[in-house]
């Protein structure tokens, strides 16, 4: 390259200067795509370096005077800005959505309600409202699949809300995913009938309510991680999952993490991570 070429390195001045005038890269946010594009045509000769510097250096984030939108977090981590629809209204969602898919092609809008819904499907003819789940989903374009599988598991019917946006979450990040629900403690055989497909994970989220003991369980009969969610469905004494998210932190269960009370987002989108590092992803 120019450096090797010339047989010195080139002046850091010359190639971190941001007031020059923009490339058609400058300007723009970069994602994973636009990065691994931009490094070949580097390779291939066809954009220069400084071209690329550039690209990199553009300020990451988009002003919205109520929200400062990440718009590098997809080149870092895989995956664009999820946004959480509580406290926020119908319009700055969408405006914030707007921002994020002008560069990427998926969009998760968790915590929403029917007024995001009705007004994001209006703006955007892809928009996905899962109902059960409380999430919001825009694929613009089509993804495909990494290998592996997720379960997500649930002990009872009234687990599913979380369960469903740990599921929704881990779908609209590029996983297969295997749901098992009402398959709780109380009757066992429902969970021993699935042995096969509990087995076949790579990753398992598995979602509870009550006592919490279901993760227990299903990290006794695998070798892959498990990814616990307590969630606020009890009587009394479960004070609002806490109950839950104590038995699951003393789990007697080898491989057990646990996440917060009813987050199904953090167990889908850590599942997510997991499984892209068993595909090498």
């Amino acid at each position: 390259m120019s450096a090797a070429a010339g047989g010195r390195i080139p002046s850091p001045a010359s190639h971190f200067r941001r007031d020059r005038g923009a490339g058609c890269w400058h300007s723009r946010p970069v994602t994973p795509n636009d990065a691994c594009e931009l490094l070949e045509r580097f390779r291939a000769g066809k954009v220069t370096r400084e071209k690329v510097l550039q690209a990199f250096q553009s300020a990451p984030m988009a002003e919205l005077g109520f929200a400062r939108v990440d718009t590098h977090r997809a080149l870092r981590q895989g995956f664009p800005e999820v946004i959480y629809g509580g406290g926020k209204t119908p319009e700055q969602v969408v405006k914030i959505a707007a921002r994020i898919l002008e560069r990427d092609s998926r969009l998760l809008v968790t915590r929403a309600d029917p007024g995001h819904a009705r007004r994001m499907r209006r703006v955007f003819k892809k928009a996905k409202y899962h109902e059960a789940a409380r999430c919001i989903t825009v694929e613009t374009a089509p993804h495909s699949r990494r290998p592996g599988k997720i379960v997500v598991l649930c002990a009872g019917t009234s687990d599913l809300p979380v369960a469903e946006e740990a599921a929704i979450t881990a779908d609209i990040m590029g996983n297969t995913v295997e749901r098992l629900y009402d398959v709780g403690v109380a009757g066992l055989h429902r969970l021993l009938g699935k042995l096969d497909v509990v087995q076949s994970a790579n990753v398992l989220v598995v979602v509870a309510g009550m006592e919490g003991a279901l993760p227990s369980v299903v990290a006794g009969l695998v070798s892959r991680p498990v990814i616990a969610v307590p969630t606020s469905i009890g009587y009394g004494a479960s004070f609002g999952g806490v109950a839950a998210l104590l038995g699951m932190l003393n789990s007697c269960g080898s491989g057990v993490t646990v996440v917060n009370i009813d987050n199904g987002f953090g167990a889908g989108y850590a599942a997510s991570q997991i499984n892209a590092l068993a595909a090498g992803a």
